[in-house]
Formats: structure tokens, C-alpha cells, sequence
């Protein structure tokens, strides 16, 4: 198969499987340019045909990986340590959230982490933990009411009509939590 029916066949999907990862259509065209020189100077090597489409993504993934390789190699710590100033005097949720999960009793908290990070099943919490399933449930519902509950007392956040929290977040001295 040639280059040119290689491109016509995939070079829309790889784009937008870049795209998807680097944020940046200029960047994006670069990477796909790239990937398409590889796959040129490389097809021969490709030894079972059916597999070209996987092995022109893995061409893509390897592309992407190579780009941010190189930017990372070249990026300034002058502009590391302003940016890592900035982050630090901004207060976000996450900010919020992480002080409120620290601050769950550890028997909401480990159901919680297990269920809605990790993304275990509420049985296989309930095995893990060993506790029956009603109460491994009635936990983790605790522990997102005490979330939201957090996040009100926090940063002043309310529910709406349909029960999500709207707000935003306050200053950080203003915040209880997270001071």
C-alpha cells in the first residue's frame, strides 16, 4: 500500500486522535506530518497489512510521546518557577476538595476512595471491607453528602432546585477549610 493511500484512508482519524491529546491544531498538523514520515520510511517493515491502522495509530502515540519528549527538554525553568508560583496562589476546588476529604472520618472515606476512585463495585467494596453491602452504600452516600456539606461550609456554596452545588470558590483566606 502506498503512503497516499495510507493518508487517504486514515489521516482524518489520526488527526483528530492527536488533536484529542496535544490540544493544538498547529501542533497537531506538525505531529501528523511526522507520523506520516515515519509510516513512509517505515511501511515496509510492517509485516501483517490487516494490522495498518493499529500500527498507524502506534506510529501517532509514538509521535505525540516524541513532541512532548522534546518540549519538555527545552522548556525553561524560569517559566516552571514563575508558573509554579502563580498555581500556588490560586485556590481551587480541588483545593476544597482535598481538605474535605482529609477531613472524612476514615470509615466514610475508604468506602468513598474504593467506590468513586478507584471504581470498585459497591459489592466488591463491601467484600474488600468487610461489611455488608447496605451499610458499605449507606457510607458512601454519607460521604458524598458530607462532601457537598464541605463544600457549602467552605466556600459558600448552595444546592439548586435539581440538588448540584453552584457556587464559587471563594479567596482562600476567605475559605474555612482551606486556609
Amino acid at each position: 500500500m502506498t503512503t497516499k493511500q495510507v493518508w487517504t484512508l486514515y489521516s482524518e482519524d489520526l488527526k483528530r486522535f492527536i488533536i484529542s491529546k496535544v490540544k493544538d491544531t498547529t501542533i497537531a498538523d506538525d505531529i501528523l506530518q511526522d507520523t506520516f514520515i515515519k509510516i513512509h520510511t517505515k511501511t515496509h517493515s510492517l509485516k501483517d497489512i490487516t494490522k495498518l491502522k493499529s500500527w498507524c495509530f502506534t506510529v501517532a502515540r509514538n509521535s505525540i510521546l516524541d513532541y512532548w519528549k522534546s518540549t519538555n527538554k527545552t522548556f525553561e525553568i524560569a517559566n516552571f518557577e514563575s508558573e509554579s508560583k502563580i498555581s500556588e496562589t490560586i485556590h481551587t476546588e480541588k483545593d476544597c476538595l482535598r481538605s474535605i476529604l482529609k477531613n472524612l472520618p476514615k470509615k466514610y472515606r475508604d468506602p468513598l476512595f474504593l467506590s468513586d476512585i478507584k471504581g470498585m463495585k459497591q459489592q466488591e467494596v463491601a467484600n474488600e471491607l468487610n461489611q455488608s453491602l447496605p451499610t458499605t452504600k449507606s457510607q458512601i452516600q454519607r460521604a458524598r453528602k458530607l462532601i457537598a456539606q464541605g463544600f457549602m461550609d467552605c466556600c459558600g456554596f448552595v444546592l439548586n432546585d435539581d440538588g448540584n452545588l453552584v457556587g464559587e470558590i471563594k479567596e482562600k483566606e476567605d475559605c474555612k477549610v482551606c486556609k
